[in-house]
Protein backbone atom coordinates (compact mmCIF):
# COMPACT_ATOMS: atom_id res chain seq x y z
CA UNK A 1 0.00 0.00 0.00
CA UNK A 2 2.79 2.13 -0.92
CA UNK A 3 2.27 5.83 -2.35
CA UNK A 4 1.91 5.76 -5.86
CA UNK A 5 1.20 9.06 -6.66
CA UNK A 6 3.20 11.57 -4.49
CA UNK A 7 1.51 14.69 -5.94
CA UNK A 8 -2.23 14.97 -5.13
CA UNK A 9 -4.69 14.52 -7.75
CA UNK A 10 -8.37 14.38 -7.31
CA UNK A 11 -8.76 12.28 -10.47
CA UNK A 12 -6.77 9.50 -8.93
CA UNK A 13 -8.31 9.75 -5.28
CA UNK A 14 -12.02 9.43 -7.31
CA UNK A 15 -10.56 5.95 -9.11
CA UNK A 16 -9.50 4.80 -5.50
CA UNK A 17 -13.03 5.05 -4.11
CA UNK A 18 -14.91 4.05 -6.81
CA UNK A 19 -13.39 1.24 -6.49
CA UNK A 20 -14.19 0.68 -2.95
CA UNK A 21 -17.74 -0.70 -3.31
CA UNK A 22 -17.89 -4.78 -4.44
CA UNK A 23 -20.78 -6.66 -5.83
CA UNK A 24 -21.80 -7.03 -1.99
CA UNK A 25 -21.46 -3.28 -1.67
CA UNK A 26 -18.71 -3.62 0.94
CA UNK A 27 -16.19 -1.21 0.89
CA UNK A 28 -12.77 -2.39 0.38
CA UNK A 29 -10.29 -1.10 2.60
CA UNK A 30 -7.28 -1.50 -0.12
CA UNK A 31 -8.71 1.48 -2.12
CA UNK A 32 -10.54 3.08 1.07
CA UNK A 33 -7.39 3.75 2.27
CA UNK A 34 -5.33 4.37 -0.85
CA UNK A 35 -8.10 7.07 -1.71
CA UNK A 36 -7.71 8.45 2.14
CA UNK A 37 -3.77 8.56 1.15
CA UNK A 38 -4.41 10.62 -1.29
CA UNK A 39 -6.91 13.09 0.32
CA UNK A 40 -4.12 13.57 3.29
CA UNK A 41 -1.39 14.56 0.21
CA UNK A 42 -4.50 17.61 -0.79
CA UNK A 43 -4.40 18.52 2.93
CA UNK A 44 -0.33 18.20 2.72
CA UNK A 45 -0.57 20.46 -0.84
CA UNK A 46 -2.69 23.42 1.21
CA UNK A 47 0.03 24.17 4.22
CA UNK A 48 0.86 23.04 7.41
CA UNK A 49 -2.56 25.04 8.37
CA UNK A 50 -3.42 21.92 7.55
CA UNK A 51 -1.32 19.16 9.29
CA UNK A 52 -3.90 18.90 12.42
CA UNK A 53 -6.12 17.09 10.36
CA UNK A 54 -3.82 15.09 7.55
CA UNK A 55 -1.26 14.24 10.91
CA UNK A 56 -4.61 12.59 12.58
CA UNK A 57 -6.09 11.21 9.47
CA UNK A 58 -2.40 9.80 9.07
CA UNK A 59 -2.20 8.10 12.16
CA UNK A 60 -5.70 6.22 11.61
CA UNK A 61 -4.69 5.10 8.27
CA UNK A 62 -1.41 3.45 9.95
CA UNK A 63 -3.62 2.02 12.46
CA UNK A 64 -5.71 0.11 9.68
CA UNK A 65 -2.84 -0.82 7.43
CA UNK A 66 -1.55 -2.24 10.53
CA UNK A 67 -4.84 -4.54 10.75
CA UNK A 68 -4.50 -5.07 7.17
CA UNK A 69 -1.55 -6.69 7.12
CA UNK A 70 -1.77 -8.80 10.44
CA UNK A 71 -2.42 -12.76 10.91
CA UNK A 72 -6.22 -11.16 11.45
CA UNK A 73 -5.85 -9.55 7.75
CA UNK A 74 -8.98 -11.65 6.37
CA UNK A 75 -11.13 -9.97 9.42
CA UNK A 76 -9.99 -6.19 7.98
CA UNK A 77 -10.67 -7.17 4.26
CA UNK A 78 -13.93 -4.85 4.02
CA UNK A 79 -15.21 -2.36 6.53
CA UNK A 80 -18.09 -4.42 7.23
CA UNK A 81 -16.30 -7.30 8.05
CA UNK A 82 -13.77 -5.45 10.45
CA UNK A 83 -16.51 -4.19 11.93
CA UNK A 84 -17.97 -7.50 12.76
CA UNK A 85 -15.02 -9.11 13.51
CA UNK A 86 -14.24 -5.95 15.99
CA UNK A 87 -17.86 -5.88 17.93
CA UNK A 88 -18.44 -10.29 18.10
CA UNK A 89 -14.95 -10.09 19.69
CA UNK A 90 -15.13 -7.03 21.71
CA UNK A 91 -12.31 -5.21 20.30
CA UNK A 92 -14.05 -1.96 20.75
CA UNK A 93 -15.61 -0.01 23.49
CA UNK A 94 -17.89 2.85 21.56
CA UNK A 95 -18.60 4.20 25.16
CA UNK A 96 -15.37 4.31 26.90
CA UNK A 97 -12.16 5.38 24.49
CA UNK A 98 -9.72 3.93 27.35
CA UNK A 99 -10.15 0.08 26.83
CA UNK A 100 -9.31 -0.29 23.06
CA UNK A 101 -8.21 3.29 21.72
CA UNK A 102 -6.44 1.66 18.43
CA UNK A 103 -9.23 -0.47 17.27
CA UNK A 104 -9.94 -0.15 13.56
CA UNK A 105 -13.92 0.79 14.08
CA UNK A 106 -12.31 3.74 16.63
CA UNK A 107 -9.83 4.37 13.84
CA UNK A 108 -12.64 4.78 11.16
CA UNK A 109 -14.71 6.58 13.31
CA UNK A 110 -12.11 9.27 13.44
CA UNK A 111 -12.11 9.35 9.63
CA UNK A 112 -15.15 9.72 9.29
CA UNK A 113 -15.46 12.95 11.35
CA UNK A 114 -12.84 14.24 9.04
CA UNK A 115 -14.06 12.74 5.99
CA UNK A 116 -17.80 14.73 7.08
CA UNK A 117 -15.03 18.02 7.66
CA UNK A 118 -14.02 17.48 3.86
CA UNK A 119 -17.05 16.91 2.47
CA UNK A 120 -18.62 20.11 3.73
CA UNK A 121 -16.02 22.28 3.35
CA UNK A 122 -15.08 21.01 -0.73
CA UNK A 123 -19.28 21.45 -1.10
CA UNK A 124 -18.28 25.11 0.18
CA UNK A 125 -15.55 25.80 -2.50
CA UNK A 126 -17.67 24.00 -5.10
CA UNK A 127 -20.54 25.98 -4.82
CA UNK A 128 -18.81 29.84 -3.75
CA UNK A 129 -18.38 32.27 -5.65
CA UNK A 130 -15.09 33.53 -7.09
CA UNK A 131 -14.88 36.22 -4.84
CA UNK A 132 -15.93 34.14 -1.53
CA UNK A 133 -13.21 33.97 1.54
CA UNK A 134 -11.81 30.61 1.79
CA UNK A 135 -11.96 31.73 5.76
CA UNK A 136 -15.47 32.04 5.71
CA UNK A 137 -15.90 28.29 4.11
CA UNK A 138 -13.36 26.72 6.41
CA UNK A 139 -14.57 28.22 9.45
CA UNK A 140 -18.17 27.25 8.51
CA UNK A 141 -17.16 23.84 7.81
CA UNK A 142 -14.86 23.15 10.91
CA UNK A 143 -18.10 24.60 12.91
CA UNK A 144 -20.71 22.48 11.66
CA UNK A 145 -18.32 19.21 11.60
CA UNK A 146 -15.34 18.89 13.66
CA UNK A 147 -15.60 21.45 16.28
CA UNK A 148 -18.16 18.99 18.09
CA UNK A 149 -14.76 16.67 18.91
CA UNK A 150 -11.99 19.15 19.76
CA UNK A 151 -11.39 20.81 23.19
CA UNK A 152 -11.61 24.13 23.20
CA UNK A 153 -7.83 24.59 23.35
CA UNK A 154 -7.52 23.12 20.04
CA UNK A 155 -10.45 24.99 18.68
CA UNK A 156 -9.00 28.31 19.61
CA UNK A 157 -5.89 27.21 18.20
CA UNK A 158 -7.34 26.24 14.99
CA UNK A 159 -9.76 29.69 15.36
CA UNK A 160 -6.42 31.96 15.09
CA UNK A 161 -5.55 29.75 12.40
CA UNK A 162 -7.65 30.43 9.65
CA UNK A 163 -6.35 33.71 9.04
CA UNK A 164 -3.87 32.65 7.22
CA UNK A 165 -6.14 30.52 4.69
CA UNK A 166 -4.94 30.74 0.90
CA UNK A 167 -7.87 32.11 -1.60
CA UNK A 168 -10.36 30.19 -3.32
CA UNK A 169 -7.86 29.29 -6.63
CA UNK A 170 -5.26 28.44 -4.74
CA UNK A 171 -7.27 25.90 -3.31
CA UNK A 172 -8.67 24.76 -6.53
CA UNK A 173 -5.93 24.80 -8.05
CA UNK A 174 -4.35 22.33 -5.31
CA UNK A 175 -6.79 19.51 -6.63
CA UNK A 176 -4.12 19.25 -9.54
CA UNK A 177 -7.09 19.08 -12.41
CA UNK A 178 -6.46 21.67 -14.23
CA UNK A 179 -7.85 25.72 -14.05
CA UNK A 180 -10.39 26.53 -11.58
CA UNK A 181 -13.21 25.87 -13.16
CA UNK A 182 -12.06 22.05 -14.21
CA UNK A 183 -11.61 21.80 -10.31
CA UNK A 184 -15.15 23.02 -9.94
CA UNK A 185 -16.47 20.26 -12.53
CA UNK A 186 -14.06 17.37 -11.15
CA UNK A 187 -15.63 18.32 -7.63
CA UNK A 188 -19.08 18.24 -8.99
CA UNK A 189 -18.31 14.87 -9.94
CA UNK A 190 -16.46 14.01 -6.41
CA UNK A 191 -19.27 15.24 -4.44
CA UNK A 192 -21.77 12.47 -4.22
CA UNK A 193 -18.79 10.08 -4.07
Amino acid sequence: MADEHPDFNLKVVLVSFKQCLNEKEEVLMDPYITGWKGFVRFLNNLGTIFSFISKDVMTKIQIMEKFCSSDQKENYSSLQSMLQYEVDNKLVNLQKHSEHPKSGCRAILHVHWALHWLQVFLEGLRTSHEDCKTLVIYTDSYNTTLVTYHPWIIHKAVTMVFCMLPGLNTFLETMNVGPPKEAVEMLNEAMPL
